[in-house]
């Protein structure tokens, strides 16, 4: 036989060969499927910390935000700040038009100034002279009544007629009544008197106006009540405002809140102090810590929401007035405790979970409890232990009974290894 006859012979022969063991190898692989089961993905349950936390979003808020407003109707003559400028208490932010306001304040001191003088001449001219015509008066009665003594005496000796006494009588009747005139018009004029009394309430009602007038002066200039920022401006120059209408407004300098709105079924969580981590949607890698510090106690019927704010002791420089953030409020904490990934638990959300566990190359229903539910992992009460293969839940529903080989990624198994060691760390301890 020819050498290249040979070479192929042989080369055909190692072909058929090469054929045969690809064919055994596949028969074994089949026959190992049917005795062991095919592979699928698994979860194993790990001894691991676990934190329930509430996520929500919100904004941003200074707890006692204040809404600049005019106490009257005016025109804008300046706006001496700008928006977004810090301002002290008592610092002028926007001045109405007050020549108007200013001459009623001149009109209402001229009224006070008449009244004042009124009261004046009551007490330094208006008593003195009426007690004086009193004491004139008073003298005078007193010679009439002695003339009319005489007269009377004179009439009963027969030296004068009854009309000498008549006319005697009657001077003495208008000297009692000009005596009487002089008493009352003391008495008017006195601090107890109907005169005195009028001028007072008078000067009480100038002096009135007057206050009036200054306060709506002083209406005239908006100040700022307290030291803050100004968050807003909705006013220019020229503008009529009125009253009602917010013209700025005010964050006070101080603490800061953020305001989410929680979904009413994560209310049994939820207590004052709660700690909590947040970040605001422009600097997501930035966390800070907040605490739950008011929880509304009424219900939004719309949204099903409750409001709850939360205390920032310490700030970041970037925060700002009306920043989206999202919040993580830690609402339950559980340390090394058994753990399951969330994936592997099926009706998780009703009364009675249950897992697909591989018990000896088998699947087997478990019922389980489950506590905490934190992220993507959740508590394991009872039903299971550490170490457990637990078939996802995204592979086909495995039949209880089925024969099955667990499988695992090579992360998952580095877990497993520390997961087990952790548990027999603890045994040992125990």
């Amino acid at each position: 036989m020819k050498i290249p006859e040979v070479i192929a012979k042989l080369v055909h022969q190692r072909w058929v060969m090469l054929a045969a063991l690809l064919l055994l190898v596949g028969l074994i692989y089949v026959i190992a499927q049917k005795i062991l089961g095919p592979k699928v993905a698994v979860q194993v349950v790990a001894i691991e910390d676990v934190v329930q936390t509430i996520v929500a979003s919100g904004h941003v808020e200074a707890p006692r935000r204040v809404d600049i407003g005019s106490q009257i109707t005016g025109t804008v003559a300046s706006i001496p700040v700008a928006e977004g400028q810090s301002v002290k208490a008592q610092q002028i932010l926007v001045a109405l038009e007050d020549s108007e306001a200013k001459a009623l304040v001149a009109q209402a001191k001229a009224a006070v100034a008449q009244a004042e003088a009124r009261l004046r001449q009551i007490s330094e001219l208006g008593l003195p002279t009426a007690e004086q015509a009193l004491n004139q008066a008073q003298f005078n009665r007193a010679n009439v009544a002695k003339q009319w003594a005489r007269t009377k005496e004179l009439q009963n000796k027969g030296f004068l007629g009854q009309a000498a006494l008549d006319d005697a009588q009657k001077n003495l009747d208008i000297a009692d009544s000009q005596t009487r005139t002089a008493r009352l018009q003391v008495d008017t004029n006195r601090k107890t008197g109907s005169d005195y009394l009028v001028a007072t309430t008078a000067l009480a009602q100038a002096e009135a106006s007057l206050n009036m007038t200054l306060a709506k002066l002083n209406y005239t200039t908006i100040e700022a009540p307290v030291a803050g920022i100004l968050i807003a401006r909705n006013v220019e120059r020229g503008d009529v405002v009125q009253p009602g209408k917010a013209l700025m407004v005010l964050s006070p300098g101080g603490d800061t809140q953020l305001v989410v709105k929680i979904d009413e079924r994560n209310l049994a969580g939820l207590k004052l102090g709660e700690q909590a981590l947040a970040a605001a949607d422009a600097f997501p890698n930035q966390r800070f810590s907040a605490e739950i510090a008011y929880i509304n106690p009424s219900i939004d019927v719309l949204r099903g929401s409750v409001e709850v704010k939360l205390n920032v002791p310490a700030p970041p420089a970037y925060l700002r007035q009306d920043m989206t953030v999202s919040v993580d409020i830690e609402v339950a904490r559980r340390a090394q405790v058994l753990v399951l990934a969330t994936d592997a638990i099926h009706d998780s959300a009703s009364a009675a979970p249950w897992v697909m566990k591989i018990v000896d190359g088998h699947a087997k229903r478990i019922p389980i409890k489950i506590g905490v539910r934190g992220g993507d992992k959740v508590e394991i009460l009872d039903g299971l232990v550490a170490g457990d293969q637990i078939i996802k839940t995204i592979v086909a529903t495995a039949i209880e009974g089925t024969r099955l080989r667990g499988q695992m990624k090579e992360s998952a198994k580095s877990a497993t290894n520390t997961t087990t060691a952790t548990s027999a760390d603890n045994t040992a301890k125990k």
